[in-house]
């Protein structure tokens, strides 16, 4: 390719050429307003002659030598491009040349990527998007996480029935699915909440279903905070609506059996859960200095309540009649661990033969309690309860007739002063 530069016959205004082949660009010498020389090089490119400016001879030279090179190739859209536009060709050029991509090769690749994500920006988004989904994460087996949470936990001072409660739950959670924590899928979670069952091999309660799936839920935010999931699956898992009237009871007969079946520390405990209705968190708390029999009432103080909020429970005369033998006892109600809580239930459920229900005592004496006195916001005193929650779960539970029974479970004393069971016809 030859290039002849060649100054024009207009020496006066310094106009100068560059010709290669046919092709034939003009650089202008001009003085510009504020007094010095620039040089213009006249470009042809377009539908119209465009001047591009320079402040030296010899940029506007190669400029223009660039120029006629790109019209003699007839590089009619690179000879178009104004002196920023090529600066910004050059930069484009700089900034994909570490990643070893072609120019061509980036912009056929982001505008397959607008065309599916619909601009620029949402572009951006699906890569951040594409970046967390696909980040590094710390393998972790599901039960050396649940460890870890149960640790963490002991470590802030959560209740030790809480963290009992935990690690129950988690347990069977991490038997089920002993894998890496970051491949557990909703699906999945689905359908071991889906398929748990009770001891006596019955499906979950609503509230139980509900419980275990709050606590795996836990479990999973804690691992995307240590970096070992990226998403919780459980925040698509169906939710079980827990509809008003469907809290489980014990009938007359079933609560007799269980008395008649639990152990000498036990029994208390469970009276209290049938005919006072306090929580079994509460019961573990209680003391028996807070169970008054003389003048028949159970104070439940701040620190013991769930709520918060001291109340003040009546005993029946079936429930004093149950404690009766304990008048002299003294430290706490249930003087062993919250497993060891759990343990007295699950024995005493199977040595009565009856099945074991999730908060039965509680809304037993919910329910009968309301049946008894027609009245929910005095129900609502007595457990600690707003009266919307009693008039809502308890009302038309059970009948008058149902409550008299449930109250006249009482001790047979004989004359070694063993507890027996009166008989009580009827469910």
């Amino acid at each position: 390719m030859i290039i002849r530069l060649a100054t024009s016959s207009k020496a006066k205004r310094g106009q100068k050429k560059v010709t290669i082949g046919r092709v034939t660009v003009k650089i202008y010498r001009r003085q510009t307003p504020s007094g010095n020389v620039g040089f213009q090089v006249a470009n042809y490119s377009g539908e119209k002659r465009r001047l591009d400016s320079y402040k030296s001879e010899s940029d506007a030279m190669e400029a223009a030598i660039k120029l006629a090179r790109q019209l003699s190739q007839r590089d009619v859209i690179g000879a178009s491009m104004t002196r920023e536009q090529s600066i910004e060709y050059a930069s484009a050029i700089q900034t994909l040349k570490p990643l070893g991509v072609s120019l061509p090769s980036a912009v056929a690749t982001l505008a397959e990527a607008v065309k599916l994500v619909g601009d620029l920006s949402g572009v951006t988004a699906a890569v951040r998007f594409y970046k967390a989904r696909n980040k590094t994460l710390t393998v972790k087996r599901v039960g050396d996480v649940v460890a870890e949470l149960l640790k963490v936990k002991k470590s802030r001072g959560i209740s030790s029935r809480y963290l009992n409660d935990l690690s129950f739950r988690l347990g069977k959670f991490s038997e089920a699915f002993q894998c890496n924590i970051g491949n557990v899928e909703t699906q999945s979670v689905q359908a071991w909440l889906d398929g748990m069952k009770r001891l006596n091999g019955a499906k979950l309660s609503s509230q139980s279903y509900n419980n275990n799936k709050r606590v795996v839920y836990l479990l999973f935010e804690f691992a995307i905070a240590r970096g070992y999931a990226i998403d919780n699956p459980v925040k698509t898992v169906e939710s079980i609506k827990i509809r008003n009237g469907n809290a489980e009871i014990y009938t007359p007969a079933e609560i007799t059996k269980l008395l008649a079946s639990a152990d000498t520390d036990f029994l208390p405990c469970l009276a209290i859960g049938a005919f006072a209705g306090l929580r079994s968190a509460e019961i573990e708390r209680l003391k028996w200095h807070d169970v008054d029999l003389k003048s028949r009432h159970i104070t439940v103080s701040a620190d013991v309540a769930k709520t918060a909020s001291r109340r003040v429970v009546p005993i029946a005369d079936n429930l004093a009649a149950w404690l009766a033998p304990y008048a002299e006892r003294h430290g706490k109600v249930w003087p062993h661990t919250s497993i060891g809580f759990y343990k007295a239930q699950g024995a005493t459920a199977k040595a009565s033969g009856v099945d074991w229900k999730q908060n039965a005592l509680r809304h037993s004496f919910a329910s009968y309690r309301l049946a008894q006195i027609q009245n929910a916001a005095q129900v609502a005193l007595e457990c600690g309860n707003s009266p919307k929650i009693i008039f809502a779960h308890y009302r038309e539970l059970v009948k008058p007739a149902d409550a008299l029974k449930w109250f006249s479970v009482t001790p047979v004393v004989s004359q070694n002063v063993v507890p027996l069971l009166a008989a009580i016809s009827g469910n």
